[in-house]
Formats: structure tokens, sequence, C-alpha cells
């Protein structure tokens, strides 16, 4: 039998051993290191922590009201958008620019001004659901301790990421998404209509191992824009599938779902105050086309959009030759603003696009069923509960090796 002070030792092993099994581990998250100054657009992965109105969540995160509603296909025709309120538990897309900053890509201009009761772990976990840290706060606000007073202005830096924009050599957004009790790769992967080895390609991963709060980027197949540099909307990519608003919200461009082509029409919003969207030396206004069958093939003449710059709307027209004529533009569906929530995503990646054979105008699909609730998951043990087990396997290990004595 070992001597008393050898199962000691082996009792303080097991203690030790036993303690690192008990505290949890430290979420991980993918950092896209960067050195330039562009920005990227960009999509984060948010779930409503409260029934909020449109407009309240849109000033969490610096985002126009109408981009949100377009990022998610939801009909923003509707009358006075910004008072609707959407449901807790709501899942959604949230449009933002992605910048460079001390060297990592992450959102830059989100402001949050503190309430009463505010700790930097309740704005960080509950009202940005995962996408930040209390530390990542805490540094980037020059603060020395969490504590944070009612009326406080915080700087929030948040996840994002542009990684090129192409995924596999074609265009693509990429979609910030914290990972949920009970999520696993391929899980996610079908859920926005990938595969479980590109997402863990984007995210350099080595193995198909994530945890809750972990945070990863999913890539999503988009129309890019070919916009001058010098205009204010360059860069514009939209999510197949969905739309975005330009142009001061005179514009709404879309991806989807027949093919990867951005496609770009005047906004139902458009008034008297917009620029001209007619193209030059000619009567055709902007997304309007026209088709001549030749004995050469489809003669297409389109008033295509070109960018914003100062106010004004630029428009061009340009003629293509297609071996047959396309049918009427097919648009992404719209669902109605929703008044129950969504908890499975109700939003994946339109399939992937076949050939244009006809179609239809805007619709107004049905609201997607609802489903129940997931089971509230238990998350890591608190950390008192850590710090007992400990104690308590150190005494054990102080009885036993009393009564070996």
């Amino acid at each position: 039998m070992p001597p008393p002070s050898t199962l000691l030792h082996l009792l303080l092993l097991a203690a030790a051993v036993a303690s690192t099994q008990l505290l949890p581990a430290a979420s991980k998250s993918t950092l896209e290191s960067c050195s330039s100054s562009t920005s990227c657009p960009a999509l984060l992965s948010y779930t409503l922590y409260a029934d909020l109105k449109l407009a309240e969540l849109a000033a969490l995160f610096s985002a126009d009201p109408l981009a949100i509603l377009a990022a998610n296909a939801i009909d923003f025709a509707v009358p006075d958008p910004a008072d609707r309120i959407l449901p807790a538990g709501l899942p959604l897309r949230i449009p933002v620019p992605c910048a460079c900053s001390d060297g990592i890509r992450k959102v830059t201009s989100v402001r949050y001004v503190a309430r009463p009761g505010d700790t930097l772990e309740s704005v960080a976990a509950a009202v940005y659901g995962g996408l930040t840290t209390p530390d990542w706060i805490r540094d980037s606000n020059g603060m020395l301790d969490a504590a944070v007073d009612a009326g406080t202005t915080l700087f929030v830096p948040l996840h994002c990421a542009c990684l090129g924009g192409v995924d596999s050599g074609a265009p693509a957004v990429y979609l910030t998404y914290v990972v949920a009790g009970g999520d696993t790769v391929p899980a996610i992967a079908r859920r926005y209509r990938t595969t479980a080895n590109d997402l863990m390609s984007a995210n350099d991963m080595a193995t198909a191992d994530v945890a809750a709060g972990d945070i990863i980027v999913v890539p999503l197949p988009a129309c890019a824009s070919s916009f001058p540099a010098f205009t204010s909307d360059a860069g514009l990519t939209v999510a197949n599938g969905t739309y975005a608003i330009t142009a001061n919200r005179c514009v709404q461009c879309s991806c989807g779902p027949g093919n990867l082509d951005l496609f770009c029409v005047p906004a139902p919003l458009a008034d008297s105050t917009c620029s001209s969207m007619q193209c030059s030396n000619s009567s055709m206004m902007l997304g309007n086309y026209t088709l001549v069958m030749t004995s050469a093939g489809c003669s297409v003449t389109s008033c295509s959009y070109g960018g914003y710059v100062n106010g004004t709307i630029l428009t061009s027209l340009t003629t293509s030759l297609k071996p047959q004529c396309p049918g009427p533009h097919q648009f992404p569906p719209l669902i109605p603003p929703p008044t129950s929530s969504f908890f499975e995503t109700y939003l994946g990646p339109a399939p992937t696009p076949m050939p244009s054979v006809g179609g239809v105008g805007p619709q107004v699909a049905g609201m997607a069923p609802t489903s129940s609730p997931p089971a509230a998951s238990s998350g890591p043990p608190p950390a008192d509960r850590h710090v007992g087990d400990l104690l308590a396997l150190l005494a054990l290990c102080l009885v036993a090796d009393h009564l070996l004595l």
C-alpha cells in the first residue's frame, strides 16, 4: 500500500485535474487581421433580447431601420416601419460596415448609452448578444474597472469579417454568428445552406468543435456591385435572397433568386427629393430593359444603376447579346413585418441559382411558420460553484490524508 504522502499527492493531482474540467473554457472567436483603411459590408446574426421598436434596434447598431428590414427580406414599404415593434427572440441579420481598426476587422460605429442596472457583462452578453466581450468594451473605452454609470456613452466594438468579399472565388458577404447551446458545425452549415468544410475553412478550424459563446463567420453567397470608387456606395454587396437600400433611400438593389446579378430599381419610398433615374439619351428609367430577338440572339438593352455621388444617382445604358431572351425579372420574396419570434432561421440564403426561365414581379410571401422556442441552455456553471467544488475536493483530500496517518 502506498504511503499516506503518496496517496495525498495522488488525490491532490486528481483534484487539480477535476478543477480544470469544472472551469468554463474561454469562448473562441474568428478575428480577421487587416491593414487597409477600407471597410466592407457585413452582417451580424442577432436575436432580440426584448420587444423593441425597429427604431430602437437600429439605434443599438447605428443602422438604418429600412436597411435592417431589407437585409432580412422583410417588407420595407409598410407604413411607419420605424415604429413597428419586433418581438423578443426574433433572429435577424443586422447590416453593418466592417472597418479595419487596430489591425483587426470590427464594427466601430456603435455607441451605447448605459441604463440603470447595466454592467459590462450585461451589455456584452444580453444587449449585444455575445457579439463583443466585457473586456473588449472596457479596453476600448479606457476604463479602469467594470463599473458603469447610467448615462455613460460606451463605444461598443463588435466582431465582423470581410475576408476579401469572396468565398471559393465567388462573391460573398460574411455573417458573424454567436454559437448557441446545442449548435454543431454541420447544423449551422445546413441552416445557412453551406457545408461544414466551407465553415471550417472560413474560420480556420482544425476540428469541427464549437461551444456556446464561440464567434464564427458564415459565408453567404452574394451579388457584388462594380460601382466606381468615388461613389458613396462603392463595394455594395447584397446577400442572396435579400435586398439593400441605397442612394439616400431612393434605390433598392436585390440579389437572386434566379442568379447572382445585382438588380437595382427605384425604391418604394423614392420621392421628388431623389435625383433623376432616367438613363441619358434614352427614355428608359432605372431597372427598365428591352428585349429584341435577332438572328444572332437576344439583344438586351437595360438601364442600370451605377452608384450614388453627392446626391446624384448614376445610371448607364448597356446592351448585351444573349442566346435566349430572359423572362421577367424575379425578385426575392418579401415577408410582412413579423409579430412573433421565429426560433428557426426563417431566411437562409436562396437555393443555388438556376438559369432564369421566366418569372413574376415582386411577391409578398406568407408568414414563415413559427416553432417552439428551444429549451433554455443552463450555460456554464457560475464561478462560485467552481470554487466551492474545488474546495470540497481539497477538503476530501485532507480528510483522507488524516485518516491514513
